[in-house]
């Protein structure tokens, strides 16, 4: 091999792409993209990217870390899998992209006004504390997220949906009090302090 073709290849064999390799699920797929742009046709939200993902592809692959782990691009995958389906060599795209999003919030890089990461967060908090969502907390967190008079305006405007859901019995008042959860709410907080534990420690490893 030519010392020009040896300094192509070594280009594409950064410090990142190893990182992702190692850091986010299925990052070793990241060097097999043909950049042939199918994902980025195929996703519905195509247009609203500002990296599709086989430009995130490229980025990573040219060493650009920043870039793509403060990108809001990898959130705003829905999980519709036409990617996947529809990928020639078929990558996990999808998985990639929850990877990407899920590594950077861990590393503390991710943006934090991304609608869909204010979203995961308020139902991660939402979920773990009892085992089980509870749908009314979920709702208020979301109205007043941007703030006490915002989450007002919110909460009259869909205030139909809201008693259409009680009439349907989908939505119970007294979850505010309380809710229903799992029987064993402290054995599930210590297997999540667990992987929490396990994580960090995967990220100390790879510093």
């Amino acid at each position: 091999m030519s010392d020009m073709s040896n300094a192509v290849v070594e280009k594409y064999h950064n410090d990142f792409l190893k990182e992702v390799e190692a850091h986010v699920e299925d990052g070793e797929w990241v060097k097999m993209c043909m950049q042939c742009g199918v994902c980025a046709g195929s996703c519905p939200l195509g247009d609203h990217w500002a990296h599709p993902p086989q430009e995130l592809f490229m980025m990573i692959r040219a060493g650009k870390r920043e870039e793509v782990l403060t990108s809001d691009s990898m959130w705003m995958c829905t999980s519709c899998y036409n990617c996947i389906v529809r990928c020639p060599r078929g990558l996990p795209i999808t998985h990639i992209m929850h990877g990407l999003a899920h590594y950077a919030h861990r590393l503390g890089l991710a943006p934090e006004k991304q609608p869909t990461r204010v979203f995961a967060k308020l139902f991660w908090d939402n979920i773990t504390k009892n085992g089980r969502a509870n749908e009314l907390k979920m709702g208020l967190s979301l109205y007043f997220k941007d703030g006490f008079g915002n989450g007002i305006k919110e909460a009259m405007k869909n205030r139909p949906l809201g008693q259409a859901m009680m009439k349907a019995k989908r939505l119970n008042p007294m979850e505010f009090f309380g809710g229903h959860g799992v029987k064993d709410k402290s054995g599930l907080h210590a297997m999540l302090a667990k992987a929490r534990e396990i994580e960090d420690a995967k990220l100390e490893q790879g510093k």
